[in-house]
């Protein structure tokens, strides 16, 4: 169609554009002078010689669902057949099957997924309602010697509320930074919520005691 419009005149470009198609996808369709086969993921394609019949697919699924290896997987149940002298398909095949009819998700040593419940999020409308603090590495001058910046933000006002540097990393350290922080901002007696990830020095029991 392409050929016939530009032998009428026409330019290639214009002439993809009228049926939707990019001049650069047309180049790569007609490298080395002639089209090639389409290379897209979602292009249709002839099934194969050697596909599995439905019959050979339910014969998987019977295997597969029996007692005996209900609980294992393809790469299990592929040489335990072999063994006992019977071969229905290859292991990548049993795969297929399988998770055509969603029957993959927990087989062999594969655990369920744990259902956890969303963290709580918290909104500042104001300073001094949600605070954020955690410990940065600072390398010195010797190396593999650190020292650790302690450091408290205000969410709201993005306000350094409250920071220490130390030469290790504790819990205790946390725990008077925290105390020095709340005096500092006169906001011992307000219900402050400090956010942090879970690193030892947060969770220890010095850190908790004081909070």
């Amino acid at each position: 169609m392409i050929d016939d419009a530009v032998n009428s005149g026409a330019r290639k470009e214009k002439a993809c554009e009228e049926i939707g198609l990019s001049i650069r996808t047309l180049q790569r369709w007609q490298e080395q002078g002639e089209i090639i086969a389409d290379k897209r993921p979602t292009a249709k394609r002839p099934e194969p010689k050697n596909k599995l019949t439905e019959k050979e697919q339910q014969a998987i699924l019977d295997i597969s669902n029996q007692e005996e290896y209900a609980n294992l997987g393809p790469s299990q149940i592929v040489p335990m057949l072999a063994d006992n002298g019977q071969y229905l398909a290859s292991e990548s095949s049993f795969y297929r099957v399988l998770k055509a009819n969603d029957q993959l998700t927990h087989r062999g040593k594969a655990k369920p997924k744990n259902s956890r419940a969303k963290p709580r999020g918290y909104t500042a409308t104001g300073p001094n309602q949600v605070w954020t603090w955690d410990i940065s590495y600072c390398p010195s001058t010797v190396i593999g010697r650190f020292f650790y910046l302690y450091m408290i933000i205000d969410i709201f006002s993005r306000k350094i509320v409250g920071w220490e540097v130390h030469d290790s990393e504790s819990g205790e350290y946390a725990a008077e930074l925290l105390e020095r922080t709340l005096w500092a901002e006169k906001c011992v007696k307000q219900n402050v919520v400090l956010h942090s990830d879970n690193g030892s020095p947060m969770k220890c029991l010095t850190m908790q005691a004081k909070m």
